[in-house]
């Protein structure tokens, strides 16, 4: 049988249960004294149990009633605690953030400002995802996430961090740095990495397009940048690598760029988070944290 009745009344039982006075239980919860005996009586009709026993000088509870406050009390003890809990949450900084970024922009971008967020609330926990696959992040329960892109997410802002461009790279001791156009790419040994198996780029001064996708020569492909760049160093191949891990190794000599005048059209390093009015204190923070650093 579907029980109908007010949570309200069963919270003024307990507290004349707790108190054994209406008197009492009526200043507690500031409310007129015949009031509270009335919805009370209207809990026991709507339980169709009576709960207490009443005379001219005091009241006890039933048997029915003494069984029915020890597991409703503790009810709404809990919901009491959890109320507190997410009280002090608001006011304190505590608790987890379920976080997902991709690995490699990850690493490069993020790796040091997560860490100084977590020195700087040492009682906030980061729960951290970083994978190259395009997570559920609502499925997931995300909290923050980083994404490489354009994304577009129902209920979520995007905040854009910082631009990414991507470079043809060879070997240092391949004659591929000796190409002019990216027509000559055709055919040419190449790493493929996902999900940028389509190269488009752009020149730096005339901005002529060209998007290329190898149908032949690819002779690997991967899914993490790392795997890639040493690819491309073993010689097996040219290969797109984003420009934060590439020219430091050009410098160093242990890379060799290939079609110096075209890049890669500029991907943005995005942060979203939930579109609502009442974000986690610990959420709002590690935002605020990572816009300070990226945008000033």
């Amino acid at each position: 049988m579907k029980l109908n009745y007010s949570l309200d009344d069963l919270r003024y039982f307990c507290t004349v249960a707790q108190l054994g006075s209406f008197k009492a239980a009526a200043q507690q919860l500031s409310m007129p004294q015949s009031t509270l005996s009335r919805r009370i009586r209207q809990l026991e009709q709507d339980l169709a149990l009576r709960l207490l026993n009443r005379d001219a000088h005091r009241i006890s509870l039933t048997q029915t009633g003494h069984r029915y406050f020890e597991r409703a009390a503790s009810l709404f003890d809990e919901l009491n605690a959890v109320s507190d809990e997410l009280l002090s949450e608001k006011q304190h900084p505590k608790g987890k953030i379920r976080v997902s970024a991709p690995i490699n922009a990850g690493k490069q971008f993020l790796r040091a400002v997560l860490f100084d967020f977590m020195r700087a609330y040492p009682e906030i926990q980061l729960d951290l995802s970083f994978s190259n696959t395009l997570v559920d992040i609502e499925g997931e329960g995300m909290d923050v996430v980083f994404r490489v892109g354009n994304p577009v997410v129902e209920d979520w802002i995007a905040r854009p961090l910082t631009d990414i461009h991507f470079i043809v790279c060879a070997s240092p001791g391949s004659d591929y740095g000796q190409l002019q156009s990216p027509k000559e790419l055709v055919g040419k040994p190449v790493v493929l990495c996902h999900p940028m198996t389509v190269w488009q780029l752009e020149h730096d001064t005339t901005g002529e397009a060209y998007d290329y996708q190898a149908t032949t020569g690819i002779r690997a492909e991967v899914d993490e940048i790392q795997m890639l760049t040493h690819a491309v160093q073993a010689g097996f191949g040219m290969g797109y690598i984003p420009d934060y891990s590439a020219l430091p190794l050009i410098e160093q000599g242990a890379l060799q760029r290939v079609l110096p005048s075209w890049r890669s059209q500029a991907r943005t390093l995005f942060l979203l988070y939930r579109d609502r009015e009442h974000v986690p204190l610990r959420v709002r923070l590690l935002v605020e944290f990572v816009l300070a650093r990226f945008v000033g």
